[in-house]
């Protein structure tokens, strides 16, 4: 007898909920184990941490600000993904968000001020696309692993960021970081610390689901992803829609760095490459590439970080706790989403 895992035929509604949830139990009893090997109570962790999150109007803003450009990054590889396309360089196309709509505060002087934040969301966007175009261009063009190149091109454009916010574009009397924004135009706030950046990311939320599933360009990349050569016979165009799948993932990527650097930092300085890129891939698997659910798994992934600050404090646990908590939370989620489309087969020994 022996235990193989099978692709389902007909990807299950009930597994797609209830792998989730027993995932998440799982993670939650493993975390418990660490804590109390830790001497600690594990009831009393959760509650800190669900407390940190969601405790009062603030720390829910908190947690919901955090939440906004992980959402973004995980519509952002999302797109990618959906073709098979291995976008991991959605942290270097964040980062070149931030980077070009610092660009557009410091350098772009001869606009009104009104216009330098809706100017430099869209050249924070443009040179997401770019940069995540290259990887995409290649892969099309030459069959180069894209898993290599968007790697590899994340510490380019931290590397360039830490070179303008350090030296280039240094703020004078030796402050960190790159001059203050204009204070018009900063992303304006909604609800206390939530700030207009929330109504963007829900607006794409609705506008990737309507090209995902609703417009034939997103069935040709659903076609690609799950058989090119099918694509291809239906005379599909697998470069281009590369390329473009690619351009789209970036400029989101793009948009959400520049969205938090008007919002957040309101300046290019120390932080930027705060790995929500890297979080972003993660959400897209989680979800199951579908951008509603996108939602509830980007909220989930920011109360796991501010909620493991307060646990810091309100425990007395060394900093690297709240990460093995994540961690604890992420893997079990990982693994138990490969059996959303696929299932465990016994096969007995035949008799000889």
């Amino acid at each position: 007898m022996r235990i193989v895992v099978e692709k389902r035929d007909n990807k299950s509604k009930s597994a797609a909920v209830l792998i989730p949830l027993a995932s998440f139990a799982i993670s939650l009893i493993l975390g418990a184990m660490v804590l109390l090997a830790s001497r600690s109570n594990p009831l009393q962790a959760y509650s800190a941490m669900l407390n940190g999150a969601f405790g009062n109007a603030r720390r829910f803003q908190y947690t919901i600000v955090e939440s906004i450009p992980l959402l973004m990054c995980g519509l952002g590889v999302g797109v990618a993904f959906r073709l098979k396309f291995w976008n991991i360089g959605a942290e270097g196309q964040y980062v070149w968000g931030a980077i070009g709509i610092t660009w557009v505060m410091q350098f772009w002087k001869f606009l009104p001020v009104p216009m330098l934040l809706p100017i430099g969301l869209l050249v924070g966007m443009t040179l997401g696309a770019v940069w995540a175009g290259v990887p995409g261009y290649l892969k099309a063009q030459w069959s180069v692993d894209e898993t290599l190149t968007t790697l590899m091109l994340n510490y380019v454009a931290i590397g360039l960021a830490e070179y303008l916010y350090i030296s280039a574009w240094k703020a004078p009397l030796g402050n960190m970081g790159t001059p203050e924004f204009p204070r018009e135009a900063w992303l304006p706030p909604v609800w206390g610390k939530i700030h207009s950046g929330l109504y963007i990311a829900l607006a794409f939320v609705v506008l990737l689901w309507f090209l995902l599933y609703k417009t034939r360009w997103g069935f040709e990349l659903n076609m690609i992803g799950k058989n090119p050569r099918a694509a291809r016979y239906q005379g599909v165009s697998i470069k281009r829609n590369i390329v473009l799948a690619m351009l789209l993932s970036g400029a989101i990527c793009g948009l959400a760095g520049s969205m938090n650097t008007a919002a957040i930092a309101h300046r290019l300085t120390k932080g930027v490459d705060g790995g929500y890129g890297f979080t972003g891939i993660i959400i897209a698997w989680m979800a199951g590439l579908n951008p509603f659910a996108s939602i509830l798994v980007a909220i989930v992934m920011a109360a796991l970080t501010t909620g493991a600050d307060a646990l810091q404090i309100a425990m007395k646990l060394p900093e690297s706790m709240g990460e093995v908590l994540q961690g604890l939370v992420l893997i079990p989620l990982l693994a138990g989403s490969i059996f959303v489309e696929h299932k465990l087969k016994v096969i007995k020994k035949e008799a000889v």
